[in-house]
């Protein structure tokens, strides 16, 4: 098995992390990639004002999961838990521990590998990764790492060292990509989901007016709340609310911004969509305790109208998107319907129920209602009054 331990600062992690880790996975055959941020860098201090660590660590998560790359990536915080300096040796010697039998590379950039032969332990560090380099493409670049290559050989010949220039890398430092950020700017030098967290979490001088973000905004915003898998879910129902919108007259925007964030909360726990529901005073009925997949979709409006703004119309599309309920809006009819057969749906009848929304809102709204009801009672799981009501409500 070889592992990737790729760590740093990441403060930010930025495109030119995500490029120099997908070209070394590919260059040199890795099963696996860790991303290890740092607690306590040895080379430098974290500059003040610098996000907590559980904040770096949630930024490299959604970092690496923008790699999409065809085996684990896992982001680990053994560095964070750890007290005292973040040495790498301590890491390695823990990850080998782990997996006695796996074949470690550190990744590294141009200046922690030109430095490399200063570090702590520079010799057990060796023995237990071997070590690839990556840079931009240059001329200079080539030499210092052939001149370093030499050093590191003379002084460790066991060294195992590959060295790779990367020609789209993006030549930007994390605080460059700061200073960027604090002037407004920085959305093209960073992955969407970690542009949107750091909006939503005004970190390195932001300051976005949450309740007034475009729609430009919004997206990245949103997409920083997702795992990697409902991603295409949830730009698919954005898509798909449009298209309903133009056929029925809804308020494309109203529409979109519903779609973005519908499923804000549906990573969540039960717990913590309890907690949520606490501190918006959400009231919940008893099959709504007993379901908690359920809650997503009340905790859900909630953020979109306590942080984001939105109006009354957009909150309740956001609202009913699960269960639906009597007297529906056009937009709470567009979104319920959106969020059930966007592109990357795939189930028995999707097909159908697909042609129907588009011959008529509300047959559509019917028959997935009708599959709802029947699903639910084939599961033997509760179902809610709402869909119910709903029913009956559309029908009469």
């Amino acid at each position: 098995m070889k592992i990737g331990v790729y760590g740093g600062t990441f403060n930010p992690p930025h495109l030119g992390h995500v490029a120099a880790a997908r070209a070394v996975v590919e260059t040199l055959g890795l099963q696996e990639l860790y991303f290890i941020p740092a607690g306590l860098p040895p080379h430098k201090a974290l500059p003040v004002g610098a996000p907590d660590a559980q904040k770096r660590l949630e930024m490299t998560r959604m970092a690496a999961e923008q790699l999409h790359l065809p085996i684990p990536v896992r982001t680990l915080d053994v560095e964070l838990r750890r007290d005292g300096k973040s040495y790498t040796v301590e890491t390695l010697e823990t990850l080998h521990a782990q997996q006695p039998d796996a074949e470690l590379w550190l990744l590294l950039g141009a200046d922690m590998f030109l430095s490399l032969h200063t570090w702590y332990h520079t010799e057990r560090v060796l023995s237990l990764a071997g070590v690839a380099a990556f840079g931009r493409t240059g001329e200079d670049m080539d030499a210092q790492f052939s001149g370093q290559r030499e050093r590191l050989y003379r002084a460790f010949p066991q060294a195992r060292i590959f060295t790779l220039a990367i020609p789209d890398v993006i030549n930007v430092s994390s605080t460059q990509v700061r200073e960027t950020l604090a002037r407004g700017g920085g959305v093209n030098l960073l992955p969407p989901a970690v542009y949107g967290y750091i909006l939503r979490e005004k970190l390195y001088g932001t300051d976005a007016d949450l309740k007034r973000l475009s729609l430009s905004q919004l997206r990245p915003v949103a997409l920083s709340y997702l795992n990697r898998r409902r991603i295409p879910h949830v730009l698919g129902t954005e898509q798909e609310a449009i298209r309903l919108c133009i056929r029925y007259g809804g308020d494309v925007e109203k529409a979109r911004r519903a779609a973005l964030l519908h499923d804000c909360t549906k990573r969540l726990n039960a717990e913590e969509q309890f907690a949520l529901c606490d501190r918006y005073g959400i009231a919940l009925d008893d099959v709504e305790r007993a379901n908690p997949k359920l809650l997503h979709a009340l905790t859900g409006a909630a953020v979109a109208r306590e942080l984001y703004g939105f109006d009354a119309e957009t909150v309740n599309a956001i609202r009913y998107h699960t269960t639906g309920r009597a007297h529906m809006s056009v937009l709470e009819k567009i979104m319920y319907l959106a969020d059930y057969i966007e592109p990357s749906r795939d189930f028995p009848g999707v097909e159908e129920l697909r042609r129907v929304c588009y011959e008529s809102l509300d047959r559509g709204l019917i028959l997935g209602l009708e599959m709802t009801v029947r699903e639910m009672t084939e599961r033997g799981e509760p179902l809610h009054r709402a869909t119910l009501e709903a029913l009956e409500d559309v029908k009469r």
